[in-house]
């Protein structure tokens, strides 16, 4: 089990157990495991990632590692730069949709893509074991890298119709929630010809607009700014720009799921008999998409390092979490928000319809989720309790207690913080209510004891 890889890299309060020396240590580790440069850096717009960087790349240097600086980048971005401009590694510093006092450290491999979990166990074992590269034989030099966005950004055009979106004028409100994609999404909209209106735009990681994590319950001046504009459709990034929660043309907020599904019913059918990657929690309807198109489900553990390397040796087409992470194959197997708006864009040019109508024709699919705060070991109580109460269950990642065909539950701890999430699908919303109504409760009495 890893110490210190989460869910989704490394993370922590900034100056409790996320300190500058376990920051310069661990990228000691990190320069160890990728054994040469150059390795290219990039940071979100936390208070703390600045000087986080210089820690970063000063640890690359005294191990004998080059670097170069993006600076202010979505963690996409960074990794399509990897990939793309020829380097060994990257890595970007960014706690993603956590709450500002946290951050964290994220090691991109050669291919773009996150590192395996058992590419995390080697960093682990060399960190704790402190075996870095200890006298090299030339120090690093850090220098500046100042191509990554427009690669970026060309790169997302490469994979869409432009000319057809360009034609449409669509009219788009970006909710960037004073995260990093504030640099790209806009530009991107712009150079697809997009009337674009800006929420939360300024970057500041203290998220002072809606907080880091884009969720139904804060989204209210999206869906507002939608309506009142007459916008053809709004998206809202977390804080590192790699999830994206969309609001169609009416002012409703899509879930993950829902938006996955059109994408996925939009590029399935352009490209069927292709592979889908998800995780365990989300909705069962994919199955029915991908099927009209001969295509096939992969399901993984939650998270997108399990998405994004199933997607690899499996030459998967398209992944995807219920929490709004898209990830397109032919752009870089990674969750991508820009990415997966100009997708968005893509379909609904070539739909020449209303977001609304093209919903209403998706398989009927009630899902939903909740948190409830708990530590480590309360969680594994609770965990433990259910399979003696549903002995049948899948034990995967948490617990998912499928009561029948069309109704399941499933609980596991987060990767990233001190929670458990709680996830629900059912053949009604009254059968959703009644599920999570039943199990937030079952959950509360045993971390309450």
């Amino acid at each position: 089990m890893a110490k210190f890889f989460g869910t989704n890299g490394i993370r922590g309060i900034f100056e409790e157990d996320f300190t500058l020396e376990f920051v310069h240590d661990m990228t000691l580790a990190i320069a160890t495991y990728f054994k040469e440069g150059p390795i290219l850096i990039g940071y979100d717009g936390r208070d703390s990632s600045p000087v986080i960087a210089k820690i970063v790349s000063a640890a690359l240097n005294s191990a004998g590692l080059d670097c170069n600086n993006a600076g202010l980048v979505p963690t996409p971005c960074l990794e399509y730069a990897v990939k793309t401009l020829g380097y060994s590694g990257g890595i970007m510093i960014t706690a993603s949709h956590n709450p500002p006092q946290y951050n964290g450290i994220k090691p991109a491999a050669r291919d773009g893509v996150e590192i395996s979990r058992q590419d995390e166990l080697v960093i682990e074992d060399i960190y704790i074991e402190k075996k870095w590269i200890d006298n090299p034989s030339k120090w690093g030099i850090t220098g500046v890298e100042t191509r990554a966005n427009q690669t970026y950004i060309d790169g997302i055009i490469s994979h869409i119709d432009s000319k057809n979106i360009k034609s449409k004028k669509f009219k788009v409100v970006l909710d960037l929630g004073n995260g990093v994609q504030s640099v790209s999404a806009p530009i991107l909209c712009k150079n697809l010809g997009c009337d674009v209106v800006l929420i939360n735009e300024t970057i500041d990681g203290k998220f002072p607009g809606r907080g880091s994590e884009p969720t139904p319950q804060n989204l209210s001046a999206l869906s507002d700014s939608v309506i009142k504009n007459n916008a053809d459709l709004g998206i809202a990034f977390d804080g590192d720009g790699d999830r994206s929660i969309f609001c169609d043309n009416s002012g409703s907020i899509l879930t993950g799921d829902k938006s996955a599904l059109l994408l996925t019913k939009h590029i399935l059918k352009q490209n069927p008999g292709s592979i889908v990657v998800t995780c365990l929690n989300s909705g069962s309807s994919i199955e029915v998409v991908a099927n009209k198109f001969d295509s096939k489900v992969l399901r993984t553990k939650v998270g997108s390092v399990e998405v994004s390397r199933k997607m690899v040796p499996t030459n998967a087409l398209i992944g995807f979490e219920e929490n709004g992470g898209f990830m397109y194959g032919k752009h870089n197997q990674v969750r991508d928000g820009c990415m997966t708006l100009a997708l968005m864009l893509d379909f609904l040019a070539a739909s020449q319809r209303k977001l609304t109508e093209e919903i209403s024709e998706l398989p009927l699919s009630f899902t939903t989720k909740d948190k409830i705060t708990c530590s480590g070991e309360d969680a594994r109580i609770l965990i433990d309790k259910l399979k003696e109460e549903y002995p049948n269950s899948d034990t995967t990642d948490g617990i998912k207690i499928h009561l029948d065909l069309k109704n399941w539950v499933m609980i596991r701890p987060s990767g990233t913080e001190p929670i458990i999430r709680i996830y629900a699908e059912a053949e009604s919303e009254a059968k959703l209510d009644s599920l999570m109504s039943e199990f937030t409760e079952k959950a509360k009495s045993v971390i309450s004891r």
